[in-house]
């Protein structure tokens, strides 16, 4: 069974452009890259697969020269299935076990503009980052993340409700039916993730625990792979550094709260290792006083996400922290007094703004944390579409928005969003501090991240 995947539009669209580049396919392990790339295959005339990992032989290909007639010509011989430009796909698996191959992507689009490359790997951001330079220009790249709440639905057959929710606004709210049918799908959602592997067991069980084993084997499968990131990092700083992302996940990382009596310097190595690998996503302190939020963004402050909700309450329950009441609350609690004990509706909503977005760019995260002494004040999230929007995430109904008014009335703005499990909503509210001030916030609900993206 198949599951649709955003990136397929994309996928094809590169497929259909005759000034097509070789991509580069890029994400973290067991996001789906390899099974997007067979489904495309299914289009074209001819799918040629190769796996660095499972089929070395042909490294051998790639080691004497980089001429492409030449490697195309072997390639065809070895698996018996000809290479024609225009009508093959052929698909690099794994190459980052490859260093040859990998390099060999420019000149594909030099000498064999016509046929259609595309290549991916688990690790492939480490080889890269050892590589001087890898075709600049003659390249594309494609970055690829766990499924979306919207491809969960679909998933799960519930194509109608997809499509009511994508029309939906705060002028047209949901019927309350419909609405709390989202609310329930999102609960679940929170506890089975996007790993491809993960849905494709609860549509078939709708079993929590066998999702559960499915979640186990992939972080089992991510900590696997420890060794082969670096040489000097230590594979049990590793596995430190990424329980305490998860148990720190959506506040400023602190390394020292790493444990194992290991040195900042080192947990830093660590993580940028983790980031790199995409396991981890970075949320960076900006000021926020224009566009690009980049240019004042503080690497000093970081809030660190786990690419997937259920693989975070997976490492959470490795790290002796009991989740059975958050998972609990998460099912039943209603939703008016669903106040979350973890991360996870704050972390999802980061998640989803990230993976809506164009895969044709590495998107950055960013939030604002006010630095002056004694204050507390903090906004989640700042989006920037045409000038800044910060976006507040309430895990229920309720909760006091004091920080958001701070924001807003120190960067002199209108307008902010607020995520939460409400219904599409809007409301004013006149800010007596700063001359009697209307600022107008849009409700969006948790489950339609993609409503609001669409429509930045």
């Amino acid at each position: 069974m198949y599951l649709k995947r955003l990136i397929d539009g994309y996928l094809i669209q590169w497929a259909q452009r005759k000034d097509h580049k070789p991509l580069l396919l890029r994400g973290a392990r067991q996001v789906g890259k390899s099974t997007a790339v067979r489904h495309l295959g299914e289009t074209f005339d001819n799918f040629v697969e190769i796996n660095f990992e499972k089929q070395p032989e042909y490294k051998k290909v790639f080691q004497s020269d980089l001429v492409v007639s030449r490697i195309i010509s072997e390639i065809s011989a070895m698996c018996a299935i000809p290479l024609k430009p225009g009508k093959t796909l052929l698909f690099l698996d794994e190459i980052q076990e490859c260093q040859e191959a990998i390099m060999s992507l420019r000149f594909f689009k030099e000498d064999m503009p016509e046929l259609h490359v595309i290549a991916a790997g688990s690790l492939l951001e480490f080889a890269l980052a050892e590589l001087p330079t890898f075709g600049v220009g003659r390249i594309h790249s494609m970055y690829m993340y766990a499924m979306t709440f919207d491809e969960y639905l679909e998933a799960n057959g519930e194509i109608f409700l997809l499509d009511y929710k994508r029309k939906a606004s705060p002028d047209q709210p949901l019927p309350e039916p419909l609405h709390n049918k989202l609310v329930s799908l999102i609960r679940s959602y929170f506890l089975v993730g996007g790993m491809p592997e993960a849905v494709r067991k609860w549509v078939e069980t709708h079993d929590y625990l066998q999702c559960q084993e499915v979640q186990d084997d992939i972080i089992s499968g991510y900590e696997d792979d420890f060794p082969k990131y670096r040489k000097m990092i230590d594979p049990a700083l590793l596995r430190l550094t990424l329980r305490s992302a998860a148990v720190q996940a959506s506040k400023k990382f602190s390394y020292s709260e790493v444990g194992g009596g290991y040195r900042a310097e080192a947990v830093k190595k660590a993580l940028e290792l983790l980031l790199l690998a995409g396991i981890c996503i970075q949320v960076v302190r900006t000021d926020a006083n224009g566009l690009p939020l980049g240019s004042e963004s503080d690497m000093s402050y970081r809030k660190i996400l786990i690419l997937d909700s259920g693989l975070l309450l997976r490492l959470l329950n490795m790290s002796s922290i009991d989740v059975s009441k958050i998972t609990t609350e998460i099912l039943t609690e209603n939703t008016n007094d669903l106040v979350n004990k973890g991360p996870i509706a704050e972390m999802v909503a980061g998640l989803e703004m990230l993976r809506y977005k164009t895969p044709n760019l590495r998107h950055e995260l960013y939030y604002w944390v006010r630095l002056a002494k004694n204050s507390q004040a903090e906004v989640d999230y700042i989006e920037a579409k045409g000038g800044v929007i910060p976006v507040e995430v309430k895990s229920g109904m309720k909760g006091g928005m004091k920080s958001l008014w701070i924001f807003m009335r120190e960067k002199a703005l209108s307008s902010a969003i607020r995520c939460s499990l409400e219904n599409f909503s809007r409301f004013e509210y006149v800010d007596r501090e700063a001359s009697d001030t209307i600022r107008q916030v849009e409700i969006c609900p948790l489950y339609a991240i993609s409503n609001l993206i669409n429509t930045l």
